[in-house]
């Protein structure tokens, strides 16, 4: 799974490194990690990218995902449960709309859109080569509410790095 992952779409993280200087390892193990390894890609929406209400309805998808958040009141289309843990954090399963892409190619050059002109990550830009400090500054920016994200990515693109080391002469 993770080798067909990592064959299938690096010529897709190549591409949109090349375009935005943003380490394809970063992009990779992002989109490994948001979809499973591409085990979860709904309309090829690999790095989970919400749509926003200016977003044409032919191109958005109402789909249950989950928030992990310390707030306790969250905005969203609907929420299906919410449950407090006992570390203080809320586990919600809502419903929110998401993008949708015609293809990986259309993803991918959306999702390196994304990261290169928000403002919300410019100061991850500034590391866009360094794929793990990256990883913190785009966590950082609030990509995603899931708790230790950036060490998520991170292990990610140790595995990644790993796999490409182990099976570079095959």
């Amino acid at each position: 799974m993770i080798r067909e992952f990592i064959e299938k779409y690096t010529p897709y993280a190549l591409e949109s490194e090349r375009k935005t200087g943003i380490s394809y390892l970063f992009i990779l193990a992002q989109a490994a990690l948001e979809s499973g390894w591409g085990i979860h890609t709904p309309l090829y929406n690999f790095f989970g990218v919400k749509a926003t209400k200016n977003t044409p309805m032919e191109c958005k998808q109402l789909l249950v995902t989950k928030e992990i958040t310390l707030k306790q009141q969250l905005k969203l289309p609907q929420i299906v449960t919410v449950k407090q843990l006992p570390d203080g954090w809320y586990h919600y399963i809502v419903k929110d709309w998401f993008m949708c892409y015609k293809s990986p190619e259309e993803a991918f050059t959306a999702h390196a859109r994304l990261l290169s002109e928000n403002k919300r990550y410019a100061k991850a830009m500034l590391y866009k080569s360094d794929a793990y400090k990256f990883a913190d500054e785009v966590a950082k920016a609030g990509y995603a509410t899931a708790p230790h994200y950036a060490e998520r990515l991170k292990k990610v693109i140790k595995t990644i790095e790993k796999h490409l080391k182990t099976h570079k002469n095959e």
